[in-house]
């Protein structure tokens, strides 16, 4: 019986010892402006502004030759094909017909607004199309299905974004919700609690292609996954040493 003591204090001392670092959890998470500031709730509308290595597709009404990647012809056009053009490390993509354009910084307006008045020496009202492919929203952590979610509209929210997901996990730490952006050299952290009242919008942010949406997990999942392995451990040294005691 004593080794049955003695083999259930080590396993019990394991479930303890043994700690998981949740190097997302900020207990100082907040929703006020001054914690998510401009970088998080601009104001104004936004705009996707072109970016070095992006793959963009031109499609231009009735000008197959002239177009890559065309949302106008009957073949598909999306990224696993590779009708694209890319902008390079000066931000600069190669236009047929046109040549060496800078679009770095560009809206997508302004670009389509550029390819219209170039074209309109040689086509009478061009019809341009424009779409960025590789706009994208990564979501990781605590919820039903973590991916990465291509994005064409402007507008793109925190729980649409949860939403496309299907939702959080059981143990969502939904107090604790990160979301980290880009800005030049710097990436900022945005704290997210949800279950603060009030201040909706403040906290069902815009989100921006780039951006990376953490859920981390609350501080008692490691401990009920190891209660869930040691449980029938120490179940079956019991039925063992009760064995053992009547023989």
């Amino acid at each position: 019986m004593n080794k049955f003591l003695s083999l259930l204090f080590i396993a019990l001392f394991g479930l303890t010892s043994c700690k998981t670092a949740n190097l997302f959890v900020d207990k100082d998470a907040g929703n006020t402006v001054a914690d998510l500031d401009s970088i998080f709730l601009p104001e104004g509308n936004y705009e996707y502004h072109i970016r070095k290595d992006d793959k963009i597709t031109i499609s231009i009404w009735g000008q197959d030759d002239l177009s890559v990647g065309s949302t106008f012809g009957i073949y598909n056009s999306n990224e696993v094909y590779g009708k694209w053009l890319m902008v390079d490390a000066k931000g600069n993509i190669e236009i047929p017909k046109i040549g060496t354009v800078h679009v770095e910084k560009m809206t997508i307006i302004q670009l389509k607004d550029t390819i219209e008045e170039r074209f309109a020496e040689w086509i009478k009202n061009p019809v341009v199309d424009i779409k960025i492919l590789n706009r994208e929203i990564t979501v990781l952590g605590e919820v039903r299905d973590p991916q990465v979610i291509p994005v064409d509209k402007e507008q793109n929210t925190l729980m649409e974004m949860i939403s496309r997901c299907k939702g959080f996990e059981t143990y969502a730490n939904v107090k604790n919700i990160k979301v980290m952006r880009q800005v030049g050299e710097d990436v900022h952290v945005a704290n997210i609690d949800l279950t603060e009242n009030g201040d909706y919008l403040k906290k069902n942010i815009n989100l921006y292609p780039g951006d990376v949406v953490v859920i981390p997990s609350k501080k008692n999942k490691e401990f009920d996954r190891r209660v869930s392995i040691i449980i029938p451990f120490a179940t079956a040294i019991t039925a063992a040493a009760i064995l053992f005691n009547a023989f």
